[in-house]
Formats: structure tokens, sequence, C-alpha cells
């Protein structure tokens, strides 16, 4: 204990500064300053500016001294619901927890942003504020999908940002993600798939065709392997790193994984009570269900990051706890310390350059 609390009083001379949304979660600011906590014991020299109702937070911090001294506290009573039409939190957010939070990464205050908030709202946000990387039309939403890879996830990307997505789009959205697997996962030369209706070649629309060739062209000059179509079932595999696909689908995909997650576990629970002799056996089992909940437990993997942006965004799940809040900010911080964002920008210029001629040849025979 006196080494974590070390730890978390510890001052650095380059801080790496992450600006917190506290009003945008289900589970309200204690589970936000409960996340922050857990992270600034887990990480060096992390700081906060926190976002939100100032004397809500300072009742949170006040039996936290060694957390309230690395925390800047903007306020604000301001904030973007749930509900909030993305077109509507534009106009009337300015002064919103979730505008200010975003608008600290933007004056370069900090290094990186994440909220537990409205979605749709903060991608809109983020992209008038922090604007798109050059050459990406669509930012994409990156993933993480727990998988049977040594690294124990695979990245999947659009999960959501943007419902359509073309051959050009889908080329940059293998170049993002391969780029966030190397900052974020640290694969030296990530295996991207594109998710499509079945691994042969003839498989699947015309746009997805395309892409596959275009993403074929750069693979070796972007530093990853294209290993092709991949199906649905490949996602949790170890067949490949990354999954590349429009975020209808991909939205779609992890909607029904959560959703399959929660029915496995309400069966389970079922199950090893529906007897006194079930129940027994849930008694002989405890140590391995603790460790199959460890291993899938989703709020350790908790937070997609805004890929195609000037600047690192992290969005958390909206029901995190201090666990899931804490994985997110970890998330953040990780791509922060690695100058994320810019690596990106490096990484998709590269790949637009080498893509160049093929690029021109599909639009000269596009109708």
């Amino acid at each position: 204990m006196a080494e974590t609390q070390n730890r978390i009083a510890q001052t650095d001379l380059a801080p790496t500064v992450i600006s917190i949304d506290a009003m945008g979660g289900d589970s309200g600011i204690k589970a936000v300053i409960g996340g922050m906590e857990k992270s600034a014991r887990a990480h060096e020299g992390l700081r906060f500016i926190v976002h939100g109702d100032e004397a809500e937070i300072r009742r949170c911090l006040k039996r936290r001294p060694d957390l309230a001294a690395l925390t800047e506290i903007v306020h604000t009573t301001e904030v973007i619901s749930m509900d909030d039409k993305p077109s509507a939190a534009l106009r009337r957010g300015k002064e919103s927890s979730m505008w200010l939070t975003i608008s600290s990464v933007k004056n370069g205050a900090a290094q990186a942003a994440v909220s537990c908030g409205n979605t749709g709202a903060l991608m809109a946000m983020s992209t008038v504020q922090l604007r798109k990387t050059p050459g990406v039309a669509r930012p994409a939403i990156a993933i993480l999908w727990p998988s049977t890879n040594k690294q124990g996830y695979n990245i999947l990307l659009d999960a959501g940002a943007d419902i359509k997505a073309d051959p050009q789009d889908l080329l940059k959205y293998a170049i993002m993600g391969a780029s966030y697997a190397r900052n974020g996962l640290g694969l030296r030369q990530p295996r991207v798939g594109l998710l499509n209706v079945g691994t042969e070649e003839f498989k699947g629309r015309v746009e997805l065709q395309d892409a596959a060739k275009l993403i074929g062209t750069i693979a070796t000059s972007s530093d990853f392997q294209f290993v092709g179509f991949v199906e649905g079932s490949d996602v949790p595999s170890n067949r490949v790193d990354i999954i590349v696909t429009d975020g209808f689908t991909g939205n779609i995909a992890l909607k029904t994984a959560e959703g399959t997650a929660r029915q496995v576990s309400d069966l389970l629970k079922a199950a090893f009570t529906h007897t006194l002799l079930s129940r027994l056996g849930a008694l002989f089992a405890l140590t391995s269900l603790r460790r199959l909940k460890n291993r899938i437990d989703p709020r350790k993997v908790n937070g997609g990051v805004f890929l195609g942006l000037n600047g690192t965004v992290v969005k958390s799940h909206g029901g995190a706890d201090a666990t899931g809040v804490a994985a997110a900010i970890g998330l953040a911080y990780n791509l922060a310390q690695n100058d994320f964002a810019e690596k990106l920008s490096a990484r998709v210029a590269a790949g637009l350059a080498a893509s160049k001629d093929v690029l021109s040849n599909m639009d000269e025979v596009s109708p």
C-alpha cells in the first residue's frame, strides 16, 4: 500500500495529462474518480484535468488527498445526455463537460481525452474540434476484442463511428488499425483481415473486392501482413490481429457479442444454482470460474479509440465502473506516451502515398 501511495504522489518533470469528462457516464462521478485513482496508482507521472460539477468532484476527492494533488478541476454543470443527437449536442453543448474535455486536448493542456458519454456526440465534437487527420474522410472507432492470440485481444474497426465505408476508407482503417496495434498492443507486423461473408477471393461486394486490392497493395510498405478476407468466426481467433469492416457491420457484431456474453453469464448462473448438487459443483469449479471471468472481463479492455483525428480520444463504455474507467484511462495514457496521434498521421500519409497509383486507376474506371 505504501508503494502505491508513493507512486500516486510522485512528481514528474514531464507528466502525462489526461482530460476527463466526469459527467457523461451512467455510473456517475464517483465511478470516474474511482477509475482515476486506480489508474494513477498503476501509471507513473499521470495527471488529470477533470471537467464537471466542482462541488461534487471535490466531495469525491475529499478522502483522496493524493489524487486531489494530481487533479485540476474545470467547473461545469452542463451535460450531454445519452439521448442527445450529435447535431443538437454541437449546437448547445459548447459549455458541456464533454466539449471542454476535448478542448483541453485541442489547446495542448492534455495529451488525451476520456469520456463515458454519448458516442455520437463525442465523435462529432472531437471531429469539429480536433479535425480529421489529413487524408482521412471518415474516422473510425477501434475496439479490443478478446481472442486466442498471444496478446489476448484483436482490434476491430470501425465499431460504429460511421455506417458507410468505401474502398479508400477501408484502406485507411487498415493503416490506422495497424498503427494502433503497434502502439497499443506492441505488435511489430500485425496481421490485417477484411471482414466478409466468406474467405474466398470471389466473395463479397465489389467495394470489398476493391478494398482488398488496395490493402494488399500497400501492406508490405506499411509494415503489416494482409491475410485477405476473414469471416465472423475469425474475429476472436488467432488467424488475424486486426479486423477491418464498416461501422454498420462492426457495431452489430459488437452488440451481438455483448448480448451473447450476458446470456451465457446468465445461463451459467442459472445452471450453477439450479439444485443443491449444482451449487456444490460450483464450489469445486470456483477457481476455474474466477479465472474465466478474469480472462473475459470486458471492464479490463474498456475503451474504444477514435482513429483518424488530430488528437487522442478514448470512449469508455457508458456504464463503466471504476475498473472500467481505469482501463480506458490506462489505454489513453499508453497511447499518449507513444505519441500515437502523430505516428498514426505519418502512417496514413505514407500508406496513401504508396497506394496513389492504384487509387488513381480506380478513380479513372469509376462510373
